[in-house]
């Protein structure tokens, strides 16, 4: 979804057939702010600098996408027509607080592997019709995208693979039909899995729900007979279990947590007097 086409549907949500304060109210202009009511790190500017432009609105940013802010912090001003700026209010901060609060988890999950080299990547656990804006925030946070969708990678699940009676033969096929340059993941629940499935010829291997002395084999495993293959886990991966997942030796850890288990910052729109 083109991201005018994704405000200009957030802002008929809240205005439906009319501001009901703009139909009484005499146009003026005004200059309002968002101030931060608690710590966090930012995101929000891509989709705020578009709002701008379709609303003739002016902004000066005091903080940029990425960046730590401290409670009582000044984040941006925006100037232009009351009617526009009061009308607009909910849902500009609506887009500053969930990509804020997005991207503050995934940087509180990113520092805590900071010194592993391990990448932080996220789900498609997101909210419909919202993964490219969650995706976003997750890269304002720090962490990297995993696939946007069923389109830019193959991953076998275990659903998928319930339906597969030979692997490798399935392999051999896929190669054949999906683009040269698209990579094939495969989910696994123990070694003897991951065996196979770097055996038929996987791009990636996903640690699904192992234990960290599991994953520490499958890592040894793969470091002397298949070094080229990605290692991601995945799986009861919270602030408290990322950093001993990160030492085992994958590559990367996937959670979905960081888009869906965020909890929304404070922040607040004023008006200057």
């Amino acid at each position: 979804m083109l991201k005018e086409t994704f405000l200009e549907a957030l802002v008929a949500e809240d205005v439906g057939r009319g501001d009901l304060f703009s139909r009484i109210s005499t146009a003026k202009p005004i200059r309002a702010y968002i101030i931060a009511k608690s710590n966090g790190v930012f995101a929000g500017q891509e989709y705020i600098d578009i709002f701008a432009k379709m609303y003739d609105l002016i902004v000066d940013w005091k903080v940029s996408d990425g960046e730590s802010f401290k409670k009582g912090e000044k984040l941006l001003f925006i100037s232009g027509d009351s009617k526009t700026i009061l009308s607009l209010e909910r849902s500009i901060l609506d887009i500053v607080l969930h990509a804020s609060s997005i991207a503050t988890l995934t940087a509180a999950y990113v520092d805590m592997i900071k010194e592993t080299g391990v990448k932080l990547l996220d789900t498609r656990k997101t909210r419909p019709l919202l993964r490219e804006f969650e995706k976003y925030a997750v890269r304002c946070g720090g962490g990297i995208n995993h696939r946007m969708g069923l389109d830019d990678c193959l991953m076998l699940k275990d659903t998928h693979l319930q339906t597969i009676d030979d692997l490798s033969s399935f392999m051999l096929e896929v190669r054949q039909k999906i683009p040269f340059t698209s990579k094939v993941e495969i989910e696994c629940e123990d070694l003897e899995m991951v065996q196979k499935a770097m055996k038929a010829g996987a791009d990636i291997i996903m640690c699904d729900n192992m234990t960290i002395d599991q994953t520490k084999e499958v890592v040894i495993y793969r470091n002397k007979h298949y070094p080229h293959i990605l290692l991601e886990a995945s799986g009861n991966v919270t602030l408290e279990t990322i950093e001993k997942i990160a030492q085992t030796g994958v590559d990367a850890i996937s959670s979905g947590s960081i888009i869906h288990q965020a909890n929304w910052i404070d922040l607040s729109m004023k008006v200057e007097k």
